[in-house]
């Protein structure tokens, strides 16, 4: 007991501390100079894309910028390597929705060419009812991909998760709502 007291009464040195001077745009760019090369090449050898590294280390920077209190900060390069994984699922998560409608596009019966336009759209409807999504139960996703894509009964759909009619309406329910909440 007495080690944790002793240990939280330590004072914490943030990053940045006010005392010294340093502005929050310094700040910025010298941890942008000391780390953005060393991030990029961690990230290059998780996607094999420089371009991507590059977007990616760009956007986890933008993002440590947008935080208010940079003082909260004692890890930078641990706060840039989290920031850079979240990306990177996102990264990973968008390509795979676009890949999965390119496929059933490509498996249709009628052959179709939608413009770029369209598909742009129709990526970030995807893209959005996605994050809606994000938080429901594998189960709930499921349900709802299976009567929106699929067009399966709630019945159908109970067979394949294993649960009854009334959970499906439930999931159904809990996915509907999240979309709507977001359009």
């Amino acid at each position: 007991m007495s080690n944790v007291s002793h240990i939280m009464q330590q004072p914490v040195k943030p990053v940045m501390e006010e005392e010294s001077g340093r502005s929050r745009v310094a700040w910025l760019a010298d941890e942008f100079r000391s780390s953005y090369q060393w991030l990029k090449s961690k990230l290059h050898r998780r996607l094999g894309s420089d371009a991507d590294a590059e977007d990616l280390a760009s956007s986890s920077f933008a993002e440590l910028a947008g935080i208010e209190d940079l003082t909260a900060v004692r890890e930078p390069r641990a706060l840039l390597t989290v920031i850079a994984q979240r990306l990177t699922y996102e990264l990973w998560r968008r390509r795979d929705l676009e890949r999965a409608y390119l496929v059933s596009l490509a498996s249709g019966d009628e052959p179709v060419a939608p413009s770029a336009e369209t598909l742009a759209e129709i990526s970030q409807a995807l893209t959005l009812i996605d994050q809606a999504l994000d938080g429901l139960s594998a189960k709930a996703k499921s349900a709802f991909i299976y009567s929106q894509v699929d067009g399966l009964t709630y019945a159908e759909i109970a067979e394949r998760l294993g649960v009854s009619s009334s959970m499906v309406r439930k999931y159904i329910a809990q996915a509907l709502t999240r979309c709507y909440l977001i359009s």
